[in-house]
């Protein structure tokens, strides 16, 4: 579980395609002070796990649904991304709750400076637009951030500049693919009121039933 608050921006070292699948070698700092192998990383908002490391390096594998459903396949030898570490017990939680696991991309269609910020247009499909509302929250790249209004097909946020600082997102353009994951909440929500009751079963006990028994 993470909390969308980006730790550090790291930098793609290597990609070792593999078939279908790849290898990531990245180089960081913050994250890797106290990792262990097995440990997971949000990168760019996708969970993935530390499967060797050295004082500078991680490296993880990204299956092949991964590659498909995010932007980790278009990254390349020197892309910054956005990493955070799984969430401590004991952690402040100043985002909000994010599985890592992404509902899919969206792309950039606007930025626009506006006095102290930045807005983002993001143009995604209808299927991650239900569950994207105003001033709920969404997840971009690994960062929570609120959503500020939408339309039928895109929403916008409102960047402060110590986000642009501390995140991948002062070297986005527009026509860069993001990777969104929405509110878990929501989802939650629907499936909830989407499921049929369960019928319970039946009890055999009956008013009659009380009676012949001396009750």
């Amino acid at each position: 579980m993470f909390t969308g608050i980006i730790e550090e921006v790291g930098c793609v070292a290597q990609i070792h395609k593999q078939g279908e699948f790849a290898v990531l070698t990245i180089n960081a700092n913050t994250v890797l002070k106290d990792v262990k192998l097995g440990d997971s990383i949000a990168v760019n908002g996708v969970c993935l796990t530390v499967i060797s490391f050295s004082a500078t390096q991680f490296m993880a594998d990204v299956m092949s649904e991964t590659l498909k459903r995010t932007s980790l396949s278009d990254l390349i030898i020197g892309s910054p991304v956005n990493l955070e570490r799984a969430m401590a017990a004991n952690g402040r939680f100043g985002g909000h709750i994010v599985s890592g696991h992404i509902d899919g991309t969206g792309e950039i269609t606007e930025i626009t400076p506006a006095h102290n910020s930045t807005w983002f247009r993001i143009k995604t499909s209808p299927k991650l637009m239900r569950y994207i509302i105003e001033k709920g929250s969404i997840t971009i790249d690994g960062i929570s951030l609120t959503v500020v209004d939408t339309n039928d097909e895109s929403f916008r946020v409102s960047i402060i500049p110590h986000t642009i600082k501390e995140t991948n997102l002062g070297s986005k353009k527009i026509g860069s693919i993001v990777n969104l994951e929405n509110d878990l909440v929501g989802k939650y929500i629907e499936q909830f009121l989407m499921k049929k009751p369960i019928d319970e079963p039946k009890s055999n006990i009956s008013l009659e039933f009380l009676k012949q028994s001396g009750f």
